[in-house]
């Protein structure tokens, strides 16, 4: 759909007109994005610092996995509007008959798994990107030590973001088996997440105040 490739005028217009898509779990999985790109500006402006050279190699690597997971969420912007779509048509299937009832029943439970998949994902990936900051913020430059914050502040709203996105599918859903595994796996998910991001930037405060 290459909603990412819009001008951030055209999204944002996009984003609050009738259309169907992107939604909120597009929303989250950019907020996501700009969350772990912020993280990599502060990776970024470390690197070559003296006075960080013993982290030069680890934030290195971590910089390497933290720029994969930042094309990885942008890349859910599209996904999450591919996997709605059919969703949103769905609910507009006909049900005058038994017979269009129970395809819309059937055909309902395969596109309410599909609309999960994305931001449950973005749950996961995020969370990776929140245990980098985690690992970062002790060993990054005070001089931009601020992004950090605003960083997990991001990936903490697409964290609840995502969950908000699974629930509103989950609860629709009749395998109920399937519905309560997914959800219990992205609360636990969220939790331990947001649980670093307040404790992350807590001690980006702390570093600010010292």
């Amino acid at each position: 759909m290459n909603i990412v490739d819009k001008s951030c005028v055209e999204f944002i217009e996009v984003l609050s007109s009738r259309e169907p898509v992107p939604g909120g779990g597009g929303a989250a999985a950019f907020v996501g994005a700009i969350g772990v790109a912020l993280g990599n500006m502060v990776a970024n402006l470390t690197i070559g610092k003296k006075k960080y050279a013993e982290y030069e190699e680890e934030i290195k690597e971590l910089l390497k996995e933290a720029k994969e997971i930042e094309a990885e969420l942008l890349s859910m912007v599209d996904r999450d509007a591919e996997c709605f779509m059919p969703l949103s048509q769905t609910y507009g299937l006909p049900t005058s008959t038994e017979e269009e009832r129970e395809y819309k029943t059937k055909r309902m439970e395969v596109v309410l798994k599909q609309a999960c998949e994305i931001p449950y994902k973005a749950a996961k990936v995020c969370f990776k990107a929140i245990k980098i900051h985690e690992n970062i913020v002790d060993k990054s430059s005070r001089i931009v030590i601020s992004d950090i914050g605003v960083g997990v502040q991001c990936l903490r709203a697409c964290l609840l973001g995502s969950k908000l996105n699974v629930k509103i599918n989950t609860k629709s859903m009749k395998d109920r088996e399937y519905a309560d595994k997914i959800s219990k796996e992205v609360n636990e998910i969220v939790e331990e997440g947001i649980a670093i991001c307040d404790q992350v930037f807590e001690r980006v405060v702390e570093i600010m105040e010292e």
